[in-house]
């Protein structure tokens, strides 16, 4: 049995749950696809445009199997603010879970949010605050790397060019409650937090994609610190399982990021 277990723990795992059991359906049907191409790919009663199969799965695994922005609320109308909204597959998920919940969701790739505004749109996701802007700490643009699939970021060097931005303190100051805050914006997150700090007061869930670029200085500590000093607690894991890290320097063979944690902080 344990060494059952020790297999095929993550298989086991899946079958559990009725989303496990998709994300299996959706690793044998669209994982093997070639990278990069866009197709639509129909899950939950959704059917998404998605510009790179693989990566949508990952998405569906950490969103909708591992539910990892889900959140506890006493109020009918939380409000959530999606940083790095992609093709909307965690709307769909804030849409669905929190139904009455009052959401504004912010993209900076044009060609990504091109195909948020199509999912939302042909799905039926509705009242939704879509903003086609990089999060920023000015609103004077960002330059900016299309990349590829969910790769987009300020340290791509494919595709770069100014793109507009806005001062995510600038809305956190508007709310005087924010139940859900998600941060994934590929890099941008340690500066942005750094000047949402005093900010951060109505900000009751909070979760943190950190990524450290090869070349650059890894900031992990200071957003640690920062969660610290505000007030909250927070978890950390990371879905590498990388093997030899003294060795092995590189995360997933990724020649631009060495390292990439699910940051996941809450007020106790």
């Amino acid at each position: 049995m344990w060494l059952f277990k020790y297999l095929f723990t993550n298989a086991y795992r899946s079958l559990q749950t009725p989303n496990g059991r998709r994300l299996l359906w959706l690793f044998f049907r669209y994982a093997g696809r070639p990278r990069h191409q866009s197709g639509v790919i129909p899950f939950l009663g959704y059917r998404f445009q998605v510009p790179d199969a693989l990566s949508f799965v990952w998405q569906f695994k950490e969103i909708f199997t591992d539910e990892s922005y889900r959140f506890t609320t006493d109020i009918a109308k939380p409000v959530i603010l999606d940083c790095g909204a992609n093709i909307g597959t965690s709307l769909a998920y804030f849409r669905q879970t929190y139904p009455q919940a009052r959401i504004i969701a912010f993209e900076a790739d044009p060609a990504i949010g091109a195909v948020l505004a199509q999912n939302l749109k042909a799905n039926g996701i509705n009242d939704i605050d879509v903003v086609n802007k990089a999060v920023w700490i000015n609103d004077e643009g960002l330059d900016f790397g299309s990349g590829e699939a969910d790769g987009a970021s300020m340290f791509s060097e494919t595709g770069r060019r100014l793109v507009p931005s806005v001062r995510l303190r600038d809305y956190l100051l508007r709310e005087t409650r924010i139940d859900m805050l998600k941060i994934d914006i590929e890099g941008a997150e340690t500066d942005v937090l750094v000047d949402c700090a005093d900010a951060l007061a109505h900000v009751r869930n909070l979760f943190i994609e950190y990524h450290a670029y090869i070349g650059h200085p890894q900031t992990l500590g200071l957003i640690t610190r920062l969660l610290e000093n505000h007030g909250f607690r927070y978890y950390i894991d990371s879905n590498q399982s990388r093997v030899r890290p003294l060795v092995n320097h590189r995360y997933r063979g990724n020649d631009l990021m060495d390292l990439q944690l699910n940051i996941s902080a809450y007020r106790p």
